[in-house]
């Protein structure tokens, strides 16, 4: 809950700020959708799961007119997302007004952005710093006939395994999320285990179009294209996206050895210090609104 948000009285714009209930999340993914972001599916209903109380729509007189995300994952670490405000209302104030409300709502968390290049300097203006580069990708890929006979559905994997490897590439636990993930329909996973230990591992979802993959973490290349072969084999997927960290090298040549191009690129950001994470082994993002 935002103390003050919510009930936070209009002021010369007129904008009355409050939290979008569970069920309203989805304004914020059809925004996005419009904005040609291509979300999923099933997303709403998962990004609700770390904080319900984690999304902001700016309205006046009833309509909505900006959205803002800010999910505090634990007391340490929150992201930014569905930063968006209306064609028709920007360049009034409203953008910067629900932008402080999301960053307040953090408190002293550090906070994490994907946010689109151009934006990076006023994105500074807030204490965000740039860590690397995130490229989408895109196309068409062939499953192939005989998809690796060694991997399995992610499902029947201990979890606590999946768990602690999350926790090795991004800054905080998001357990909840992570099961949420999983097990939403119309998501599959796969993983791929070597000598007991988990070597691989993804999860493919429906999105407005084709579909996306992520997150997708592996040991190698190898191990992580195994993961990605049988997630095409899982269904009849089409076009598919994967956003990959420009300083992962090996994920990079896997995203061109598919066939895939960049679409565009994001700049992942933080305002403070992180706890060290394993980049090397993400070769697909989760999601670039809550990272």
């Amino acid at each position: 809950m935002v103390e003050g948000i919510h009930h936070e009285q209009p002021e010369m714009s007129d904008l009355l700020i409050r939290n979008l209930r569970p069920e309203e999340i989805s304004l914020a993914i059809d925004w996005a959708a419009a904005e040609g972001w291509n979300p999923g599916h099933g997303d709403a209903a998962c990004f609700a799961v770390p904080d319900a109380q984690g999304f902001f729509v700016g309205e006046i007189d009833g309509e909505p007119v900006a959205t803002v995300s800010c999910v505090n994952y634990d007391d340490r670490f929150a992201f930014l997302g569905f930063y968006i405000v209306r064609d028709s209302f920007r360049g009034a104030g409203h953008g910067l007004r629900i932008w402080n409300a999301a960053i307040a709502d953090a408190g002293a968390r550090v906070i994490g952005l994907d946010g689109v290049v151009a934006q990076q300097d006023n994105y500074r203006k807030s204490g965000f710093q740039l860590a690397y580069a995130n490229i989408r990708y895109g196309g068409i890929v062939a499953a192939r006939s005989r998809p690796p006979t060694d991997v399995v559905a992610l499902n029947t994997i201990p979890f606590a395994l999946v768990e602690a490897d999350d926790a090795a590439v991004f800054p905080a636990r998001r357990s909840a999320f992570l099961r949420a993930w999983i097990d939403t329909s119309g998501h599959v996973g796969r993983a791929l285990m070597r000598d007991g230990k988990l070597a691989a591992w993804g999860v493919i979802r429906p999105c407005r179009t084709g579909c996306k993959i992520g997150p997708l973490v592996a040991d190698d290349r190898a191990a992580a294209e195994a993961i990605v072969q049988a997630l095409l084999a899982s269904a009849d997927v089409g076009e598919i996206f994967l956003d990959v960290p420009a300083v992962n090298r090996e994920a990079i040549a896997l995203a061109e050895a598919l066939g895939l191009k960049p679409v565009f690129e994001t700049a992942r950001m933080y305002t403070g210090a992180i706890p060290p994470l394993r980049i090397d082994r993400v070769f697909g993002v989760t999601s670039f609104e809550l990272g």
